[in-house]
Order: C-alpha cells, then sequence, then structure tokens
C-alpha cells in the first residue's frame, strides 16, 4: 500500500523490513533523518541491534565485525562521513564482506556545502563497493532489498545513493515494501565462510607480493561479473512488484529513435524526462538514460544502447586534474565497442545548484554540432 511519507522515513521502514542484524550510524547531513528513523525503531523493538557509534569510522568497523561473523548489516551516511570511512570501505569490500549503506549523496568540502551533488560516493568508486544510484524513493526502497540480495549472494558490499535532500527530505507516495513481500524475495543471510570461535579462522590476513595481486584481480574479476547478479536480483524483485527500472543497470526513455541523448543519474533524470517530452512534442528526437549502476560500470551495454547517436553525459561530479568519471569511462567503451558515437562532457548540478528542466533542454541543443563539447553548466 502507498503512503505519503519522507523519502528517509520510507527508506528506514524499508531497511527494517529486511531484518537487519545489526545497524551503525553516526548522524551527518542530509542522512540523518534515515539514522533517526531507525534508533527510533530500534527503541521500539523492531531491529535487533543498534549501535549509536562515535565516528563514521567506527559505524563502518562495526559493519566490517557484524558481518564478518555472519550477521546482515546496514549504515547510512553522507559527504564527509563517507570519505572518514575511506580506509575500511577498501578493508569491506576487500575482506568480501556483505554489508550494505545508503549514501545520501553531498558535496564535499571545501568550501563547506551540506547539499547534493554526487562527488562523495564517486570518489570511492575504486574502494570494491558496488554502487547503485536512485532516481527516485520508491526507486530507492526497491534499490535497497536488491542490494541486500546483490552484497549477500556476491560477497561484495553494496551502496545505495540516493540525492541528498531531493530524495531523503522529499515527502511523496512511496509504495514501502513490508516484510511479508521481502522475506519471499530476500533468503535468510547465511555466509560461507565467517567468524565462528568453534571452527577459528583468519580474515582479511597478511598478504604477501607473491599472493596480494592475486586477491585483487579475484575481486575485480567477480565486481565486474556483478552485473548479471545485478540484473538478476532486479528481474526478480520486478516479478514481486511490477516495477522495473530499465534492465537493472540502466534505464532509457524514448530512447530507440533518439538522435540525442541525455544521460545521467539519479534525481536529476526526472527533469530529464521532462524535457525529453516537451522536445519531442516539437517533433526532436531527443531521449535519455539513465546510469543506476555505476559500479560495476556496464561500458559495453552502455556503448550498444548509445550506438549511432550524440550524447550529453551530465555528471554531479569531478576529477579533478582529470575529465569526469562516466565521461572518461564511457568515451573509453565506446571507442572499445561502438565508436560511431559522438560524447560531450556537462559538469554541473555541484553543491546543490539546481538543474532545471530547462538547462537539460539547452544541453540537448547544444549536443547537436558535430563536435563533442566539454563544459561546466
Amino acid at each position: 500500500m502507498k503512503k505519503t511519507i519522507e523519502g528517509s522515513e520510507a527508506m528506514a521502514e524499508t531497511v527494517q523490513n529486511c531484518n537487519p542484524d545489526v545497524v551503525a550510524c553516526f548522524p551527518i547531513t542530509p542522512s540523518t533523518h534515515i539514522a533517526e528513523d531507525l534508533d527510533h525503531i530500534y527503541s521500539n523493538g523492531g531491529i535487533r541491534d543498534f549501535i549509536p557509534v562515535e565516528s563514521e569510522l567506527s559505524a563502518i568497523s562495526a559493519l566490517i565485525g557484524a558481518s564478518a561473523t555472519g550477521g546482515r548489516s546496514f549504515s547510512t551516511t553522507s559527504s564527509q562521513g563517507l570519505a572518514l570511512m575511506h580506509e575500511a570501505l577498501f578493508n569491506a569490500a576487500g575482506m568480501r564482506l556483505s554489508p550494505v549503506m545508503v549514501v545520501a549523496n553531498r558535496a564535499l568540502s571545501a568550501p563547506l556545502n551540506i547539499w547534493n551533488d554526487h562527488q562523495d560516493s564517486v570518489s570511492e568508486r575504486d574502494s570494491g563497493w558496488l554502487q547503485l544510484f536512485c532516481e527516485t524513493n520508491q526507486e530507492a526502497c526497491d534499490a535497497i532489498p536488491q542490494a541486500f540480495k546483490i552484497a549477500e549472494s556476491i560477497a561484495i558490499p553494496v551502496m545505495v545513493c540516493v540525492d541528498g535532500f531531493y530524495l531523503t527530505h522529499a515527502v511523496e507516495q512511496v509504495d514501502v515494501p513490508d516484510k511479508e513481500l521481502i522475506a519471499k524475495y530476500l533468503p535468510k543471510f547465511s555466509p560461507k565462510v565467517k567468524l565462528d570461535s568453534q571452527n577459528p579462522i583468519t580474515m582479511g590476513a597478511y598478504a604477501f607480493p607473491s599472493d596480494y595481486q592475486d586477491f585483487r584481480k579475484d575481486l575485480f574479476d567477480d565486481l565486474n561479473n556483478s552485473k548479471a547478479d545485478i540484473m538478476r536480483a532486479h528481474d526478480e524483485w520486478a516479478k514481486l512488484t511490477g516495477r522495473k527500472y530499465g534492465n537493472g543497470l540502466f534505464e532509457g526513455y524514448r530512447l530507440e529513435d533518439a538522435e540525442f541523448v541525455f544521460l545521467g543519474m539519479g534525481s536529476v533524470m526526472g527533469n530529464a524526462k521532462e524535457a525529453v517530452d516537451r522536445m519531442r512534442a516539437k517533433g526532436e528526437k531527443v531521449g535519455a538514460l539513465k546510469l543506476r549502476s555505476f559500479r560495476p560500470f556496464p561500458g559495453e551495454e552502455l556503448a550498444k544502447a548509445i550506438a549511432g547517436k550524440k550524447v550529453a553525459v551530465f555528471e554531479k561530479a569531478i576529477s579533478l586534474g582529470g575529465d569526469a568519471p562516466i565521461y572518461t569511462e564511457l568515451t573509453t567503451a565506446a571507442l572499445e565497442f561502438h565508436p560511431n558515437v559522438v560524447i560531450s562532457s556537462f559538469i554541473g548540478g555541484l553543491g546543490g545548484k539546481d538543474v532545471t528542466v530547462e538547462v537539460v533542454v539547452q544541453v540537448l541543443q547544444k549536443i547537436k554540432g558535430q563536435e563533442p563539447l566539454k563544459e561546466w553548466v
């Protein structure tokens, strides 16, 4: 049943219904309401354990311990909080653990800014976590059970990335998945390898040069191969709920005959779809493509979807001293798989700067020329 609810509260209820063993959080804007709601749920007996830690590094460390002992674990954070977790994010992935985290995306300091962009989670793209970006609160609530299923089936942690304030503080109608539905979808967590006093093992042990690279290659290969697991988890959820988001990796909108395409992640894609509809009404062949899985990056699949088109890659993140992250990876994939595409890079929306329907229309108009562009919006 749909209810009118704040996005953060809807996500907290969904986490509760996934039956976690341990939740550990340190509040930071704009993820605070998720942590607060989970604390209230714990106080009312709704989840087994909530640890109010003294820092975000302690939160991810608690999740590592819980997951290593076979527990389903969850946290939420934003911005500097995610940055403070940096070293332990690599530990969680390298130890092949399965925590899930909602990242309420927010700009990184300095200067201090509490508003939305994607720099925080994009900066952790090499940490070994899967990253799923959501356009709406409904998609976020659908992505959380999928994230647990993916993480626990392949032993790689997952971030569910949602735009801070635009989603976390928005009050709208959401069909919050209930416990019965999630129980049909999400099996009991029973990892093959876990810490057990009756069967002592070492996890995350010292690796000599002769072995270290093999461990990293295994994680590299498994993360790249997880595209199939993401699509499978997405399709199984779609069968239960009727809610589908493209193929689980990305979602095209009026894409088939489009000559010009706006590609982006997160809530801005709602305005992108509106812009496409307005331009289509005037006879222009435009479309939109929402990237849902940033890690693993579905380069070959994206290259096929945009073959023969002119594409504006819009990003709420930058790589200081280099080209924008999605643009760089998409260009590399296109060169390898489908070179007959013109890709332009647009950076904007940083620190909460609004990206309106009119801005999307302007971007789509700009890529009608023959030469690729690199511009700030």
